[in-house]
């Protein structure tokens, strides 16, 4: 074992060193890659800790040599039932560190599945060790046994209660809202008076887009904050399942579960609370750029290295890498576009993490502020995931602005980021990693979706224009994408 050490040890020494000549720089070459095949069984294996027994506990997922913890942004019900079929059993999703703090630092975040997933390596998320999370934020998952349903005796399948409108249960004439608790009019718990009393409503599933048809109802502008909270006191909760598209006009419009006597799981005390403003930003996706940029590009991949390094290609062109001497001569077919936002809203669009959490890219020679600005997604007929773009993070700066508008926000010279009022931040169909690869698709029919703030990670006036819903036409030689359509992401 010592000798074995020692002469690795000198190996290492010797390839390190910083005058190489060809010799030199082949074992070096050889040295890493066998440390890289060694490792290789494991990537994307998981392991839970910190539970009562290996089936659950706090997340952590093999990735580059090590393990790392996963954080509980955007960690849900889909995810978790990833995570667990791995260990061929279903599950739900824990937050906050139930299972103690993470140990490891954090490989994932942001991660969002549709539950169909064979991994979670298949589902968006930040980019590997993208994450502004604190220890205390790992992700996690309870992972029980399939129920294996008995032939005989046959049983009735048990209904899931369907949602029904507000309006529908309840007689609006004498029902109200308010928003109380909180510092001043704009913020608050959210409680709705019905028959002489007023309640409170469940956190559960309580989300930007609910707090924003509160805000809407109450006059009060747009939201700037969802909470599930106590900060604000609690009171008897009524109503539950609340469900909201965000562009509704008031809340009576909204879905809901239970009204009066209700369940609500989660933490004790919590109930749903909002935050007003009358001033957000509001990106709009331009659909027309999407439309005349679309084309496809055959790439050598010596070309895309610094693309590679972001994870911007399918896994194929990583396992041609591993596995293909010459894998520099292999050609990646990328569906390139150009991605145009312009802030119509009356707030500037600025990135929600602090400067100093900005990372930089030696790539693009500039500072990052945001792991998640921007999703593309392939979808086929059943509306499951084939293909996605893998950019990792983004710059916003002012690209064009409206007459007489200045431009604000550069990303030279680690300068402020945003977009300003009236400026659009674009993305242009030439820049490292804004594009799908395709080459592992099949020519046929596709719907080809472009998000924007597709976590609503910042608050805006509205979200139903953040996404453009396309349909994709992909042959053996050229790419139409055409019409499109704004909704929500």
């Amino acid at each position: 074992m010592e000798t074995h050490l020692h002469f690795s040890l000198n190996v290492f020494q010797s390839v390190v060193s910083r005058d190489l000549d060809e010799n030199q720089r082949a074992t070096r070459a050889n040295f890493i890659q066998k440390l890289i095949n060694k490792k290789k069984h494991l990537e994307g294996r998981l392991k839970l800790i910190g539970g009562a027994n290996k089936y659950e506990g706090n997340i952590y997922i093999y990735h580059a040599g090590r393990w790392g913890a996963i954080c509980d942004d955007s960690w849900d019900e889909a995810a978790a039932q990833v995570a667990c079929r791995t260990f061929n059993r279903t599950g739900v999703a824990t937050h906050g560190g139930q299972f103690g703090e993470a140990t490891e630092k954090f490989w994932m975040d942001d991660v969002v599945c549709e539950g169909n997933e064979p991994s979670l390596l298949q589902c968006i998320f930040s980019g590997w060790g993208s994450s502004d999370c604190e220890r205390s934020e790992v992700a996690g998952v309870i992972c029980r046994e399939k129920i294996e349903e008995s032939p005989l005796p046959l049983k009735q399948p048990k209904r899931m209660k369907t949602k029904t409108f507000l309006h529908q249960v309840l007689d609006v004439r004498g029902t109200s809202l308010r928003l109380v608790g909180g510092r001043n009019s704009n913020e608050g718990r959210v409680e709705i008076y019905h028959k002489g009393i007023w309640g409170s409503i469940c956190p559960d599933g309580w989300t930007i887009y609910e707090a924003a048809v509160v805000c809407k109802h109450l006059a009060l502008g747009y939201a700037e904050q969802a909470l599930q909270t106590d900060y604000f006191g609690s009171s008897r909760i009524v109503l539950s399942g609340l469900q909201c598209e965000g562009n509704e006009t008031n809340l009576f419009m909204c879905k809901h579960g239970e009204f009066g006597n209700v369940f609500c799981p989660g933490e004790k005390g919590y109930v749903a609370g909002a935050v007003c403003t009358r001033y957000l930003p509001d990106l709009l996706l331009d659909t027309t750029v999407i439309e005349r940029t679309a084309h496809l590009h055959d790439v050598p991949m010596f070309q895309l290295q610094c693309a590679m390094e972001e994870n911007c290609l399918s896994k194929s062109a990583y396992e041609i890498q591993q596995t293909n001497s010459n894998w520099q001569f292999e050609t990646r077919r990328l569906l390139r576009f150009t991605a145009s936002s312009l802030n119509i809203g009356n707030a500037e669009f600025r990135p929600y993490l602090p400067k100093h959490l900005w990372q930089w890219h030696l790539c693009h020679m500039h500072y990052h502020s945001m792991e998640v600005f921007a999703t593309f997604d392939i979808l086929h007929a059943a509306g499951n995931r084939i293909a996605e773009g893998h950019k990792a993070s983004f710059c916003l700066e002012d690209n064009t602005c409206l007459p007489g508008v200045e431009q604000k926000y550069s990303c030279k010279n680690y300068g402020d980021q945003g977009v300003s009022i009236n400026c659009s931040d674009i993305y242009h169909y030439n820049i490292d990693c804004q594009w799908v690869d395709v080459t592992d698709v099949v020519p046929g029919y596709y719907t080809f979706k472009v998000a924007v703030n597709p976590h609503a990670r910042v608050a805006e006036q509205q979200y139903h224009n953040n996404v453009a819903s396309c349909m994709l036409t992909l042959s053996d030689t050229y790419a139409a994408v055409h019409g499109c359509k704004l909704e929500r992401p």
